[in-house]
């Protein structure tokens, strides 16, 4: 940590000098990516429009190819606080994104952050509610992270009745031709054992940089670990400090040779790495990052 610190602290001036303008970006780097084996995408509630339908258009001022669209908040409600249900302004979402050539990437269920899937109830509901938003937009992955309150490092204990709840889940989202991708805080080894006993098709890894670089396992090795057909997607990003280009503990080249020889492919979104000199500014941070991991995986 003290390491990093060093280096935010020196590397100041030259994010700075390096930061190009946000026009510039956006023209350089947002082209669809069609045909690429690698397309990166931004959240919604990370970029400050949860369910907003501004959030395409933000999305495509940053460069981005695609948007993860969140289901809304949950708080003590039965289930999401999700405007997507309603028909219209649905479609409302479907067209914004082919007017603009954008994808919808994934949908997240980011009130489990502070909610407890392990113990929470009426869960089934909730994903099932999910899922019938997923089939009426046309989008195969959803992000389901265990958050604080289900943390399996922190509460082992909780291992089996997770497991329990996403048996349970399985075989909707597999009628359904979906995929429910986890974020835990598991090593890899620990948690491609829970997906193999999960044992279903429709729950696989979404997987996460921060994760990893925060407990200081090697990206490279657990992505290795996990293997191809175990992770659905990524949020290709560090807890916030500096950019991609700038961050240490992430060597996206690296990365991106382990993964070509794994022969994945698919979604690399950006939630965070936030640079600390204006971490409230969405265009400068997201439209950086984006630009960079297009750099590496699409031009690299």
């Amino acid at each position: 940590m003290t390491n990093r610190r060093n280096f935010i602290t020196q590397s100041a001036m030259l994010t700075a000098g390096l930061a190009l303008s946000q026009n510039s970006w956006a023209s350089v780097f947002g082209t669809a990516a069609k045909g690429q084996r690698y397309k990166v995408a931004v959240v919604d509630l990370m970029i400050l429009k949860r369910q907003k339908l501004g959030a395409f258009q933000l999305a495509k001022d940053i460069g981005a190819d695609g948007l993860e669209v969140d289901m809304g908040g949950l708080g003590n409600r039965p289930t999401f606080d999700n405007q997507l249900a309603n028909a219209e302004i649905r479609q409302q979402f479907l067209d914004k994104a082919k007017e603009l050539n954008l994808e919808i990437c994934s949908m997240g269920m980011t009130g489990f952050f502070a909610q407890s899937f392990a113990k929470r109830d009426g869960v089934d509901r909730m994903v099932q509610d999910c899922i019938d938003t997923m089939k009426a937009m046309n989008v195969k992955v959803a992000f389901l992270p265990l958050g604080v309150n289900a943390d399996l490092v922190k509460n082992p204990e909780l291992r089996p009745v997770v497991i329990e709840r996403l048996k349970m889940i399985a075989p909707k989202a597999e009628e359904a031709g979906v995929v429910i991708g986890i974020e835990t805080t598991l090593s890899a080894t620990e948690e491609a054992k829970l997906l193999d006993e999960v044992n279903s098709k429709a729950i696989k890894s979404y997987f996460n940089f921060a994760n990893a670089c925060d407990a200081g396992r090697d990206v490279c090795e657990e992505l290795k670990i996990l293997g191809k057909e175990r992770i659905c997607q990524i949020h290709a990003s560090n807890t916030d400090g500096v950019w991609l280009q700038n961050d240490p503990e992430l060597d996206l080249k690296k990365i991106k040779k382990t993964l070509d020889k794994m022969m994945w492919e698919g979604w690399l979104v950006i939630e965070r790495s936030r640079d600390q000199i204006d971490p409230r500014n969405v265009k400068w941070n997201f439209s950086a990052n984006t630009a960079y991991l297009k750099k590496v995986f699409q031009e690299g």
